[in-house]
């Protein structure tokens, strides 16, 4: 692929974070470790394993240089502790040396957190579903009473056309995809902007999937706060019941009344689930792509980038739009369809949830 792009700013060290640097971090930040070290599963930033000298064990995670400021790293600390002290089962960071949950080492912010032992879920029962739903509910009720003024919102300007942007100035795109992928995205911001006018935002976990939730000896827990960002709550509820047939949709409303428990939610806002699902596959091909230049990453996705790559993605976006259409009814005022004078489509259901361990 011959790319022109600036990507995130490199930094040598995050690429090829050697023992003695995480080590020493560790030092630094107030922890006596054994020297055992192991690298644990995750594309965007750098997470490790390691055993202290009190033979317990911590999470140093070390965050992409470029993407978060310190600040705005904060908030996602200050978030998990507010959540931590209403008693709901979220990993919140360990205090350092210092004072702060953050240092910094060669360029690089990182933070330390306790292991937290379970297992992803495969799927959930009602019961389960149940008391996810109050459990988001409530994860909602503490991100809605203070602000996070750092942190981006999710628009369509964040998840839509700034990355066709970053996909379009890097030349990404196959010339005969372009115009149909950009009109795609395109009709996919209009959609939702009209949508969610009307809709509060407020701090939401905004990655919830079920990667992100571990079951263990003592319940559940909410994992990985790294997309935390101001958005609607539906957000964190499709994503943590994504199916869209009749047993999906089953589910959701499962989640849902449990959910009204705790928190009201108005059933106006399942109408922004394909829109937010289509951003998603906007908002994950530039974030591949803004991360080329990461050995990790032609390695994890050497389908990245080829003709057939983008068709795909280009038919998946210009689905949902269909399927959008097809699903909702009377649209909402300030939504007009483009007339794109295609035939019949087939509906397919398939797994959304591609990058748990980004």
């Amino acid at each position: 692929m011959g790319h022109n792009h600036p990507g995130l700013p490199e930094n040598r060290f995050f690429y090829n974070l050697t023992p003695d640097i995480i080590l020493r971090a560790l030092e630094e930040g107030g922890f006596e470790p054994s020297g055992h070290c192991m690298a644990l599963n995750s594309y965007e930033n750098r997470v490790y394993d390691l055993r202290l000298e009190n033979g317990s064990h911590v999470v140093a995670k070390f965050y992409r240089p470029g993407r978060w400021s310190r600040e705005q790293i904060l908030e996602e600390h200050r978030f998990l502790a507010e959540l931590r002290g209403d008693e709901i089962p979220v990993c919140a960071p360990l205090g350092l040396a210092g004072g702060e949950t953050i240092r910094e080492i060669e360029g690089i912010f990182y933070a330390v957190w306790p292991r937290t032992g379970g297992r992803v879920p495969d799927e959930l029962s009602d019961e389960e579903l149940a008391m996810l739903g109050r459990l988001c509910a409530r994860i909602h009720n503490n991100g809605a009473s203070r602000e996070a003024p750092h942190r981006i919102a999710l628009t369509g300007s964040s998840y839509g056309l700034e990355p066709l942007a970053f996909l379009s100035d890097g030349n990404f795109l196959p010339e005969h995809c372009h115009e149909r992928y950009a009109k795609a995205v395109n009709e996919i911001v209009g959609i939702y902007e009209a949508l969610c006018s009307d809709v509060p935002f407020h701090r939401i976990h905004g990655d919830c999937h079920l990667g992100n939730l571990l079951h263990g000896s003592e319940g559940w827990y909410f994992l990985d706060f790294d997309d935390f960002l101001n958005g609607p709550a539906v957000q964190d509820v499709w994503m943590l019941v994504p199916a869209r047939d009749t047993e999906g949709l089953r589910q959701r409303r499962v989640f849902l009344d449990a959910y009204r428990l705790f928190r009201d939610f108005d059933d106006a806002w399942l109408r922004l689930v394909e829109p937010l699902r289509a951003l998603r596959f906007i908002r994950y091909a530039a974030w591949i792509a803004m991360r080329w230049d990461d050995p990790a990453f032609p390695a994890a996705f050497p389908h990245f980038g080829t003709v057939q790559y983008w068709e795909n993605e280009t038919f998946d976006l210009e689905e949902q739009v269909k399927f959008f259409y097809e699903n909702t009814g009377d649209l909402p005022e300030g939504i007009r369809r483009q007339d794109d004078g295609d035939g019949e489509k087939e509906l397919t259901n398939k797994d959304f949830f591609w990058d748990w361990e980004g």
